[in-house]
């Protein structure tokens, strides 16, 4: 069994007993409080750890694309849901035939979703269930009032080949009080229209343990959670000791005293930097900033570091979003602890349709 640092960089590392302590500690808290959980595979794009999470009680799956519902769907995994507006033919029959081997759901936030929904599965042998999307504050996709919830609930409701789901959310990082507002009056409404929904699907990992405080929710779908990062943490979801996803990267010049080049640029590091300074930690080097990222080169300013990593070290990064990273690599290598455990192919990277 081969150790950490021999491992060829740049490289993707993920701690398979973080792993299973950030799969376990969201479990239980969902169980405590009464909610299903039904995780984002975005974030790690690996079935094993969708089978892992559902294993441990997990409903279902969240995917945020066909491709990547196709792949979990190959891996045996037979309950998705697909938060997403599904628009053209070749999507829409795509659809269609995942509906006929797994069960999958999907949302809509408008009447031109609806149709193209309707349209494909009017002669089918069961209905494809469909839940409003509603923005409750992210400002993305999403019905603007509860109003408007009911009124495509309806349009759902009376489509040729449709059943009425419920309501999506995903929303915005510390809103939860509208969220719970928002919802509540949704849900309400649909109860007085006759359309009560059976799932009101919440979302999101930097509010997971405030989760239970949205009561109209019926479902959770976090994603990081399970890798954790450098934002997450940085919005009190875990520590740095959570985190499961780090980049190794080789320092491959030191062109002078306070500055380091390392062979993860853009292409293995997220240029993300989600409000914070800089591209990822180093907690082997306190004070290192990566301060830039070209495609194929980091720039570390070591000017606050007592000790200097040297050309030719090996370092590890915990990175601001781990999502992104792992639709940067073909393979990730599995740890436990300084040991390598295996190599995997990241099965749904890269489907971005």
């Amino acid at each position: 069994m081969s150790r950490i640092f021999e491992v060829d960089t740049p490289a993707v590392l993920i701690d398979i007993d973080r792993v299973e302590a950030n799969l376990k500690r969201a479990q239980d808290y969902a169980d405590a409080h009464g909610i299903k959980l039904r995780p984002h595979i975005k974030t790690h794009k690996l079935p094993r750890f969708a089978k892992r999470a559902m294993e441990l009680g997990a409903v279902g799956i969240t995917v945020q694309k066909l491709g990547e519902a196709e792949v979990m769907a190959d891996a045996g995994i037979s309950e998705i849901f697909l938060p997403y507006n599904i628009l053209g033919a070749a999507k829409l029959a795509r659809l269609k035939a995942l509906h006929e081997r797994v069960h999958i759901t999907v949302t809509a936030d408008s009447v031109e979703t609806v149709a193209g929904l309707s349209s494909t599965f009017a002669d089918a042998a069961q209905p494809l269930a469909v839940l409003v999307e509603c923005d409750t504050g992210m400002g993305r996709c999403g019905v603007q009032s509860p109003e408007a919830a009911v009124e495509l609930a309806r349009t759902i409701a009376a489509s040729p080949g449709l059943v009425f789901g419920g309501l999506m959310t995903y929303p915005a990082a510390g809103q939860v009080e509208a969220n719970q507002a928002f919802l509540a009056a949704a849900k309400a409404a649909l109860i007085a229209a006759g359309l009560a929904p059976a799932i009101i699907s919440n979302g999101g990992t930097p509010d997971l343990w405030r989760a239970h405080e949205v009561t109209a929710a019926t479902e959770h779908r976090p994603g990081t959670y399970i890798y954790m990062d450098r934002f997450q943490v940085s919005k009190g979801v875990g520590g740095f000791e959570d985190c499961a996803l780090t980049v190794l990267a080789t320092v491959v010049s030191r062109p002078t005293e306070n500055r380091a080049i390392i062979d993860a640029g853009s292409k293995a590091l997220t240029s993300d930097t989600l409000g914070m300074s800089g591209f990822g930690l180093i907690e082997a080097y306190p004070g290192a900033q990566i301060v830039g990222l070209s495609e194929e080169h980091g720039t570390i300013d070591l000017t606050r570091c007592v000790d200097k990593p040297q050309i030719g070290d090996k370092i590890r990064i915990i990175p601001n979003h781990a999502c992104v990273v792992s639709n940067l690599f073909d393979t990730v290598t599995l740890i436990s602890g300084d040991q390598v455990v295996e190599t995997v192919r990241v099965d749904a990277r890269g489907r971005v349709d």
